[in-house]
């Protein structure tokens, strides 16, 4: 039979903090002995610098990692403090900005209104406010907040930005319907300021996308009425009370017949933002019958 030997592997197996103990239990044997013996201690620094040094470096270089660590977290702290104030104030500076912008919008529109009821002055007025419109782009058709309570009727002139903008069509005691220029439908006798030759301007969707509107019927034998003319309501038009701006003249061009003009006119008034309006209360029959009341009386 034979023997079997064994062969044992011992695992030594040694955790750093037990080393750390039994080099710092080393250490302080090696000092007391050399102070005992008297002995140069020489061999005892080489020895305790070889095996401790080494360790010390280890946990500097430990301790200076966790110390970048510590110091970037609190720098990442503060960047990130400072990013959410500085984000506050970028939303408090744009809601002051925004409400700077309204107002100016606000001060620019009211002072328009005031340059309009001063330009026409002559006329009584009542400012209305559009709650609605027609679906589409253009206030072609809209309603106003004001009716036949606040002495509006049908076939009064309605006015906003720095001229004509259209027509009464319907009243009820709190609202009107009015029909701006525009309109397809639209038809309005005018006149140009220098030489009171009369046209007919017409409304036109298509043509409004550019901002203007078109005049036909121009008799202008004398060639007077050029590009940048300015085209008012007529005297003897109908509906409309005269001398209400309606814009200037962009294109102009003869007839195959000789004898009249068309063209094309721009508009001063934003079709397509209107907010404001003036509603002129006297109509143009009003304005006919006070007339003829005066010469009667004569």
């Amino acid at each position: 039979m034979k023997n079997i030997r064994k062969k044992v592997r011992f695992h030594f197996n040694l955790k750093s903090k037990h080393l750390l103990v039994i080099m710092t239990l080393f250490c302080g044997s090696c000092i007391v002995a050399t102070a005992a013996s008297g002995t140069s201690s020489a061999p005892l620094q080489e020895a305790a610098g070889f095996l401790i040094v080494p360790f010390e470096k280890g946990i500097a270089g430990v301790s200076d990692i966790f110390g970048n660590v510590k110091n970037n977290l609190r720098d990442k702290q503060d960047v990130l403090q400072e990013n959410e104030e500085l984000k506050s104030q970028i939303n408090s500076l744009t809601e002051q900005n925004n409400i700077l912008i309204q107002d100016q919008t606000e001060l620019t529109r009211l002072k328009e209104l005031y340059d309009l009821d001063q330009e026409y002055k002559d006329y009584p007025k009542v400012a209305a406010r559009i709650i609605s419109k027609d679906p589409g782009n253009w206030y072609d058709t809209f309603m106003i907040n004001k009716g036949s309570n606040n002495g509006i009727r049908v076939d009064n002139n309605v006015i906003a930005g720095k001229g004509l903008v259209g027509i009464v069509t319907e009243v009820g005691p709190s609202w009107a319907t009015v029909r701006s220029i525009i309109d397809d439908s639209s038809n309005v006798s005018a006149m140009a300021v220098s030489t009171s030759d009369n046209c007919v301007v017409t409304g036109d969707l298509k043509l409004i996308d550019e901002g203007k509107l078109s005049f036909e019927q121009l008799y202008d034998q004398d060639n007077k009425v050029t590009v940048g003319e300015r085209i008012v309501t007529s005297n003897i038009s109908e509906k409309y009370v005269e001398g209400l701006f309606i814009g200037y003249v962009s294109e102009i061009q003869q007839d195959p017949n000789n004898l009249t003009k068309t063209g094309t006119i721009v508009t001063p008034v934003d079709f397509g933002h209107l907010k404001d309006v003036f509603v002129i209360t006297t109509n143009k029959q009003d304005a006919i019958d006070k007339s003829e009341d005066a010469s009667n009386e004569k």
